[in-house]
């Protein structure tokens, strides 16, 4: 219900009520912008992307605020990372109101990043969180739509993916300290993350049959995917090594410290990088998680489908493995060829045995 009524100061006043049926009114000098602004919010209702007046005037930072408060129940570091992501998103839209945003303001955004020499990746992720406070602004009634889509996405940089050779991820395994030497097997032998790696416990790893189950990452918190949780076959040699390691350093976790406690990712990856320098063609970038990239390499050059890669590596999605590692998959010239002849062969075959029979 809708109207407008004239008061004695002259003004005229509109109001309607809601689908809910909360009443809102505003005044307004002429009638006609009164009624042009009840015809807008009468639209909107029948549309669906009605907003009260007094959410539509909330500004990003405010709601930035609003959202955050509901994200902290989720894990420290997520939230610590949700916090610096929204700090840039302020910093550019703060002042603006959740309504006013438009995709070219979004776009525009993610270039300037680009610019800035932000990583493509960083630059994504930072799109995703405006995209991700955006939609849930939507579920709370706050604006109609989100101007945020894959027409404004910087685009997902591709994962780096360098894969080392056998005799440089020995080299590797040599130059680390003993004590966390068995690092190097549960990356490259077992595809194990840098935080899945410090939290494995020898209880994860069953010796007797070869099998290796993730259950915590560092320093005892849930994986982040069910899927993490996938156990990894590993063979009788690899489980005869990680066995001597816990016998030599016995404790809780696979991977201890000189202080005998859990190892950290950032301990790990320090020792990785002082280990590198010293083995000949490795890449000065050289991470832990590179040897994650070489054991996929090694499933793929075993003859593996990207199905059972997929499995080995806990991808959430065949897609996943394959954007990463489709490169590294055997696909030459001589094997479309072959399978076309084939046909074509067949075919030939085909015709002249009905000329003989003819």
């Amino acid at each position: 219900m809708a109207s407008i009524k004239k008061r004695p100061d002259g003004k005229y006043r509109a109001r309607y009520r809601d689908e809910a049926g909360k009443e809102h009114a505003k005044h307004f000098v002429r009638k006609v912008d009164a009624q042009n602004w009840l015809d807008e919010q009468t639209a909107a209702m029948v549309t669906g992307t009605h907003v009260e007046p007094k959410k539509a005037k909330t500004t990003v930072a405010q709601w930035c605020e609003t959202w955050l408060d509901g994200y902290g129940t989720r894990r420290a570091s997520t939230v610590r990372q949700a916090r610096v992501h929204v700090a840039q998103i302020v910093a550019e839209f703060g002042k603006m109101r959740l309504g006013a945003v438009r995709p070219s303001h979004v776009k525009a955004w993610t270039t300037k990043l680009r610019e800035d020499g932000l990583a493509a990746s960083y630059v994504y992720a930072l799109h995703n969180r405006l995209a991700q406070i955006f939609s849930d602004a939507v579920h709370d009634g706050i604006v109609p739509r989100s101007p945020c889509s894959r027409r404004t996405s910087p685009g997902r940089a591709k994962q780096r993916a360098y894969v080392a050779t056998t005799d440089q991820i020995w080299g590797l395994y040599e130059q680390m300290p003993e004590r966390i030497r068995a690092a190097v097997l549960l990356g490259a032998f077992a595809g194990l993350r840098t935080a899945e790696a410090c939290g494995l416990r020898v209880a994860d790893v069953d010796f007797l049959r070869g099998i290796v189950t993730p259950a915590v990452q560092y320093p005892a918190l849930p994986l982040k995917t069910e899927i993490s949780k996938t156990p990894i076959p590993v063979p009788r040699t690899l489980t005869e090594e990680l066995a001597a390691h816990v016998a030599r350093w016995r404790a809780e976790t696979i991977l201890t410290g000189d202080d005998g406690a859990q190892l950290g990712p950032w301990a790990l990856e320090r020792a990785v990088r002082a280990a590198r320098t010293h083995v000949d063609g490795l890449a000065e970038g050289f991470r832990f998680h590179d040897l994650r990239h070489y054991f996929a390499s090694l499933l793929i050059d075993s003859g593996a489908n990207v199905k059972v890669v997929q499995a080995r590596l806990r991808h959430a999605s065949a897609s996943t493995t394959l954007d990463t590692y489709g490169h590294l998959f055997p696909d030459t010239d001589e094997a479309t060829r072959s399978a076309v002849d084939a046909v074509l062969v067949a075919r030939a075959d085909s015709l002249r045995t009905r000329e003989v029979i003819a």
